[in-house]
C-alpha cells in the first residue's frame, strides 16, 4: 500500500532564473528610465535642460579652440561609429551566421532588430520634436530632431546585441575581453563626440543608451522566449 511522504516539503529550487527571464527584469528596469527621461525631456525640466545647457556651452568651447581633435571626432562620428556603418557590421555578421552556421533564425532576429531600433527611434525624435543645440559658431551638423541620438542608439543596439551572440558561443577570455572593450569605447566614444561636436545635448546621448540597451533586452528576452520551458523527463514506471 502506498503511503504520501510525511517529512517536511521540499525547498523551492535556487537555479538562477533563465536568460528570457533576466532579460525582461532588465528590460522592465531600462523602460522605467527610458520613459522617465523622455518625460522630463518633453516637458523640458529645468534642472535638466540647464544642466544640459552647462555641458553643452564648456564642451563647444573647447570644439571650438581644440580643431585637431574636433577633425579626429569628426571622423570617428561619420566614418567609423557612424549608424550605417554600425548597420553594416551587424548585417556582416547576419550574413557570416547564415553562411558559416546556417543560423537564418538568427540572422533574421539581428535584421529585425535593428530594423525596429531604426523606426523606435525615427518615430520618438518626431513625437518630442526636440531642438538640437544652436550655435553662432558651429564645428558641425545634423538633421532630424535632437531625441534620441540615433548615433548612440544604433552603436547601443549593435554592440550589445553582438557581444550577447559572441558570449553564447563561450569565446576565449582574451577575445571576450577584446570584443566589451572595443564595445565600450564605441558605445561611450560615439556619444562624447555628438556633445562635444555640438549636435546634441547631453541627455539626448543618455535617451540614445537607455533605448537602444532596452532594445537589447527585449530582443534577448524574444530570442530567449521558445527555449525557456522546463526540460521535460521522460515518466519512471513503478515496479
Amino acid at each position: 500500500m502506498h503511503h504520501p511522504p510525511t517529512g517536511p516539503p521540499s525547498p523551492p529550487s535556487s537555479d538562477p532564473p533563465g536568460p528570457s527571464r533576466t532579460a525582461a527584469r532588465v528590460a522592465a528596469v531600462l523602460a522605467v528610465c527610458s520613459v522617465l527621461l523622455l518625460v522630463l525631456v518633453a516637458v523640458r525640466w529645468h534642472p535638466l535642460i540647464a544642466l544640459d545647457g552647462g555641458i553643452s556651452r564648456a564642451t563647444h568651447r573647447w570644439a571650438v579652440d581644440d580643431r585637431a581633435l574636433t577633425h579626429t571626432f569628426r571622423v570617428l562620428t561619420d566614418w567609423v561609429w557612424d549608424p550605417l556603418t554600425m548597420r553594416l557590421v551587424c548585417g556582416a555578421a547576419a550574413v557570416w551566421l547564415v553562411w558559416r552556421r546556417a543560423a537564418w533564425w538568427t540572422a533574421l532576429w539581428l535584421a529585425v532588430t535593428c530594423a525596429a531600433a531604426t523606426v523606435v527611434q525615427q518615430s520618438t525624435k518626431a513625437a518630442v520634436d526636440r531642438p538640437r543645440p544652436v550655435w553662432r559658431d558651429p564645428v558641425d551638423s545634423a538633421h532630424y530632431a535632437a531625441f534620441p541620438s540615433g548615433h548612440a542608439m544604433t552603436a547601443t543596439v549593435v554592440c550589445g546585441l553582438l557581444l550577447w551572440l559572441l558570449h553564447r558561443h563561450r569565446p576565449g577570455r582574451a577575445l571576450w575581453r577584446t570584443a566589451v572593450a572595443a564595445a565600450l569605447v564605441s558605445v561611450v566614444g560615439v556619444g562624447v563626440t555628438r556633445v562635444w561636436l555640438g549636435v546634441h545635448w547631453p541627455s539626448d546621448v543618455l535617451g540614445g543608451w537607455l533605448f537602444g540597451a532596452l532594445l537589447v533586452a527585449v530582443a534577448v528576452m524574444v530570442y530567449e522566449s521558445p527555449r525557456n520551458g522546463p526540460p521535460k523527463t521522460p515518466a519512471r514506471r513503478r515496479g
